[in-house]
This record gives structure tokens, sequence and C-alpha cells, in this order.
């Protein structure tokens, strides 16, 4: 068993901020076990976020996490800028979700990157 693991390396576990690729390398990995919020507005989300992404504005983040995702998925969150991503990341903590990732530069670093997006 140890041979196919070494064969197949799992990808990272999640941390307190991720990287896009490390976000990436999971996503190619074929995890299902991970979301991605944006907590931008509607209209932001709608031109254009990280493929797969669900939208959930700040202003509704931890009602809407908690009618949908268990307290122990790990989710991978970005705004705006790093401040409105570390505040979301918070609300999250503070609702009991444990496993929580600020993506480091967001939306703009995953598109440098040329990572997919989906958008109008």
């Amino acid at each position: 068993m140890s041979k196919f693991l070494s064969l197949f390396p799992m990808p990272d576990a999640i941390q307190n901020e991720s990287g896009v690729a490390s976000l990436n390398t999971r996503l190619n990995w074929g995890e299902p076990a991970l979301t991605i919020i944006d907590v931008r507005d509607r209209e932001a989300f709608n031109k254009g976020h990280i493929m797969g992404a669900i939208a959930m504005p700040i202003h509704e983040l931890v009602g809407r996490a908690q009618a949908s995702l268990e307290l122990s998925r790990d989710i991978y969150v970005y705004g705006d800028n790093a401040k409105e991503t570390a505040d979301a990341a918070k609300q999250l903590r503070q609702a009991g979700y444990q496993y929580i990732a600020e993506l480091v530069g967001g939306l703009s670093a995953w598109r440098a990157a040329r990572y997919p997006v989906e958008g109008i």
C-alpha cells in the first residue's frame, strides 16, 4: 500500500492561508471534499470567478454556509482584497468551521496563474 501512495502523492492538507497553486493542485487531484467561496457581491461574481466557486456575499456568508456546508468541510474563501478575505475567514471560523483557507491574492492571483475562470 505504501508503494502505491508514493506513486500518487496526496496534495497538502488545507492551511490557514493558501496560494492559488495549492488550491489548483487539489482541484486537479479531483478532490471533491472542498468548497470555494467567493464573498464578493453578486455583480462582481457574475463578471468573473474561480471555476467552481459558489457565491456567498459576505453579508450573507454565515447564514448561507450554515444552511449548506458541514462544519468539517475544507473551505477556500476569497474576496475583493486581503482584508475582506480575512474577515470572511474569521466569520466562518467563529461560526465553527474548522478548515478555512484564505486564498492569497484571490481572483487576481488565480487569473495571473492562468487557471480557469467562469463569468460573463
